[in-house]
């Protein structure tokens, strides 16, 4: 470029000189991983910032608890009236708070993973509202204050049923003919046909609480603002256990995440059953944000924001996993005690994300029309 000839005894030198890795490798036997401290030392932080959250989530409430009482109980000591507080009453909902957290922020990074778009979120795709809409309609015919196996069972059954029926549709509708001339769902379309099934489905949730009696319409109407009010042991489990499955899958399934955000004609090239994966990993997402609904209802913008914050924290090329799940955590626990410390009313935890993820799509709006219009 400067036009200076290279001396061919420093290209001689440089030629036989060993290859040194950018960053240290950790091998243990055939496996290879790279490490990556700083990113170590920040999900590090992320993950000690959820327990104190979490501990603040147990310890605020109509009596406030100090951390030293909590911690103390946590660890098995107490006196038998702050082991019922804090275990009994309070533990539930702050678990709650930090799995369903932690499941939104997991299934909108495998989404905006696949689909190569910061919108590509479960809540604004449909998926959510689906789940939703099953749901309620098992609450609603069969009391939401039921304790019987529909209240307990059902309804996250039929969430679960109702989230993956609303993903086959969309994922059908998105079919078409790619950019490398092959078929598939593309990330524009599917973001475009969610947001279209997301209205329906709305439509059809609000038409289904009308209906209702008017006492099970007004604690349904509480219920899909995303409050943990509702949380307890039994819509606790089984989040727990989606999670953990779509964690593995997720984690399992992290190189073709990476190969698949190289576009789709490079991913094939690299071995990758595009359709399939792309299908086992969305099916996986769905899991995991519609037993999340199930649980607590609707937290909006959780699954939105948690990916793109967490690739902006840890300087990542995409949406990380272990990161978008602890910053998924992070938002849901920490909403919850700002919804009892900040505010004179105990405000679901759903309006404080919504109120807060408002704000952050029309930042992200911006940004994409933004980079549009440079390039």
């Amino acid at each position: 470029m400067n036009g200076r000839v290279a001396d061919p005894v420093v290209l001689a030198e440089a030629e036989s000189q060993p290859l040194r890795a950018v960053r240290p490798a950790l091998r243990v036997g055939p496996v290879s991983l790279v490490l990556r401290p700083r990113m170590v030392v920040i999900v590090m932080l992320l993950a000690a910032l959820v327990f104190v959250l979490f501990c603040l989530d147990v310890a605020f409430g109509e009596t406030t608890v100090p951390l030293g009482r909590v911690l103390d109980v946590l660890a098995g000591g107490g006196t038998r009236s702050q082991r019922y507080i804090i275990l009994d009453s309070r533990l539930p909902r702050a678990l709650t708070a930090v799995v369903v957290g932690a499941a939104l922020g997991l299934a909108g990074a495998i989404t905006q993973s696949i689909l190569h778009n910061p919108l590509a979120s479960p809540d604004l795709l449909g998926v959510t509202t689906g789940a939703s809409l099953g749901a309620v309609a098992v609450l609603v015919f069969a009391g939401i204050g039921s304790t019987g196996l529909a209240a307990t069972v059902g309804a996250p059954l039929a969430a679960l049923a109702c989230g993956l029926l609303t993903a086959v549709l969309i994922y059908l509708l998105a079919w078409g003919r790619t950019a490398g001339n092959g078929h598939g769902a593309t990330g524009l379309r599917f973001v475009l046909i969610g947001i279209g099934v997301n209205a329906l489905l709305a439509a059809c949730l609000s038409w289904l609480v009308a209906q209702a009696d008017t006492e099970d319409a007004a604690r349904a109407q509480q219920w899909l603002a995303g409050s943990l009010n509702f949380a307890d042991s039994r819509a606790l489990v089984p989040a727990a256990l989606a999670l953990g499955v779509v964690t593995v899958v997720a984690l399992c399934s992290a190189r073709t995440l990476a190969a698949m955000r190289m576009g789709e004609d490079t991913t094939r090239v690299l071995g990758v059953r595009v359709q399939t994966q792309q299908a086992i990993l969305i099916g996986a997402a769905v899991v995991a944000a519609s037993v999340a609904t199930a649980a607590v209802g609707p937290v909006g913008f959780v699954a939105l924001a948690a990916p793109q914050i967490a690739r902006r924290v840890l300087r990542t090329p995409g949406e990380p996993l272990i990161g978008s799940l602890l910053i998924g955590a992070v938002l849901v626990a920490g909403a919850d005690v700002a919804s009892r410390t900040l505010f004179p009313v105990d405000l679901p935890v759903g309006v404080v994300t919504a109120g807060a993820g408002g704000p952050f799509l029309l930042y992200l709006l911006v940004r994409m029309n933004r980079k549009a219009t440079l390039s």
